[in-house]
C-alpha cells in the first residue's frame, strides 16, 4: 500500500522550510512528558520517538550532528546518578542487600549524609529511574538542537529579544560546531594512520578545535558589527518606562497566575491573572521592539505542517499529564516492594503521537541528491 502523492511530505526547500520554533515546541512537549514519569519503558519509548524523528528529518548541517553528543551526555548523567547513589547512599529503604561498602564516619553536624554503607537493589533501581528521566530530558533537548536551524530561530524572535537571542544562538551553535570539528579532525588523523584515542591524541586534537572556535568567534563578531548589531533607535523616555513596566508586570502576572493554577486555593484567580500577565508581557515586547532598527528578509511562515509538528508535542505532554491525574502508578512505578515496570497502554499510545513530524515535516535533501 503506497501513500498518495498529495499526502506525502514534500522535499524541503527555502520556501517550505519548517519553522524552527515548531521543532522546539515539539521537543519541549516530549521533555514535559518525560518529566512526569519515571517509568523506564515510557522513557525508552520517548527516546526512541525522538531518535526516529531525528534520523528521518535532520540535515547535514553542523548542528544536526550534535544529537549523538546529547545521547552520550545523557548516558553519562545516568551513570553518574548511579555512582552517587552507591557512594552517598539513598533514603529509599530496601531489603535486597547487594553489597556493604566501608562507611566513612562523619561529624554530627552533617547528620543525614553518609558515605558508603549498605547498597540495596531498591536504591539502585530508584536511582536508575531518576537518572533515566534526566537523560531523557537531555536527549529531547538534543533532538531540538539537531532539527532546528538556530539562525532561522533567531529570525523568528520578537525584536525586543533580538540581542539576547543572538547571544543564545551563538552559545547554542558553539557546541555543535565543536563536535563537528572534533569528528573532522579524528577522521583526518585516522586517514593518516595516526591514533585517535589516548591522552596525547586528545591534546593534539584539542588545540586545532580551540583555534577553530576562536576564528569563528572573531568572524561572528565582525559579521555582527557589519550588520549594525547593538544599534538602537531613539525612543522617548516615556515609552521606555512603559515598556519596562509592562514587561516586568506581565512576567510577575504570569508567575502569579501559574502559581494560582497550581495551588488549590488560587484556582479562581489563577487563569485571569495568567492571561492578563501574558497580554501585558506581549505589549511590553511589542513596545520594546520599536528600539530595534532591523528588518526581516523572507520571514519563516508558521504553516499547517508547523502546527502539526508543534501540536504533536503538545498533545504528548497533555495526554501524559492527563494520565498522571487518574493513574499515577502507571507513570511512577514503585520500588518498595521491588516490582518489574509495566508499559501502560494509553500513555504509550500518547507518546507515539510524537512520531507525527517524521511523516509530515518536509524531507531534507542531501547535497548529492539536489544536484
Amino acid at each position: 500500500m503506497t501513500v498518495p502523492e498529495r499526502l506525502r511530505a514534500p522535499e524541503a526547500n527555502r520556501s517550505n522550510a519548517l519553522h524552527a520554533g515548531a521543532w522546539w515546541v515539539w521537543a519541549l512537549g516530549l521533555a514535559t512528558a518525560a518529566s512526569r514519569t519515571t517509568n523506564p519503558l515510557l522513557l525508552g519509548l520517548l527516546v526512541g520517538v525522538a531518535g526516529y524523528v531525528v534520523a528521518a528529518r535532520r540535515t547535514d548541517a553542523p548542528w544536526a550532528r550534535s544529537y549523538g553528543a546529547f545521547v552520550r551526555l545523557g548516558l553519562f548523567v545516568l551513570a553518574l546518578r548511579l555512582v552517587f547513589s552507591v557512594v552517598l547512599g539513598s533514603p529509599i529503604p530496601g531489603t535486597h542487600l547487594l553489597v556493604t561498602l566501608p562507611e566513612l564516619p562523619l561529624p554530627a553536624w552533617v547528620q543525614g549524609i553518609r558515605i558508603g554503607g549498605r547498597v540495596t537493589a531498591e536504591q539502585l533501581v530508584f536511582a536508575l529511574y531518576e537518572g533515566a528521566k534526566l537523560a531523557t530530558l537531555l536527549i529531547c533537548l538534543g533532538a531540538a538542537n539537531a532539527l532546528a536551524n538556530p539562525a532561522r530561530l533567531l529570525k523568528s524572535l520578537p525584536a525586543a529579544l533580538y540581542e539576547a537571542g543572538v547571544a543564545v544562538v551563538v552559545a547554542m551553535t558553539f557546541a555543535p560546531n565543536m563536535v563537528a570539528d572534533v569528528l573532522r579532525l579524528r577522521t583526518a588523523r585516522r586517514l593518516r594512520g595516526r591514533p585517535t584515542g589516548g591522552v596525547r591524541a586528545v591534546l593534539q586534537i584539542g588545540l586545532p578545535v580551540l583555534e577553530g572556535a576562536l576564528e569563528r568567534s572573531v568572524a561572528v563578531a565582525a559579521s555582527m558589527d557589519a550588520r549594525g548589531y547593538g544599534r538602537t533607535a531613539a525612543v522617548p523616555p516615556a515609552v521606555r518606562h512603559t515598556t519596562t513596566a509592562l514587561t516586568l508586570g506581565g512576567l510577575l502576572g504570569v508567575c502569579a497566575g501559574s502559581y494560582g493554577l497550581l495551588a488549590a486555593e488560587g484556582a479562581g484567580y489563577g487563569l485571569p491573572v495568567l492571561l492578563g500577565g501574558f497580554a501585558a508581557a506581549l505589549a511590553g515586547l511589542w513596545l520594546g521592539g520599536r528600539r530595534q532598527v532591523r528588518t526581516r528578509y523572507r520571514p519563516d511562515r508558521w504553516g499547517v505542517r508547523a502546527w502539526l509538528v508543534a501540536g504533536s508535542g503538545v498533545a504528548v505532554a497533555a495526554l501524559v499529564i492527563l494520565t498522571g491525574s487518574y493513574d499515577p502508578a502507571a507513570l511512577r512505578p514503585g520500588v518498595v516492594p521491588l516490582t518489574a515496570p509495566v508499559l501502560p497502554l494509553w500513555p504509550a499510545a500518547a507518546v507515539l503521537v510524537g512520531l507525527v513530524p517524521a511523516f509530515t515535516a518536509p524531507v531534507p535533501v542531501s547535497p548529492e541528491e539536489s544536484r
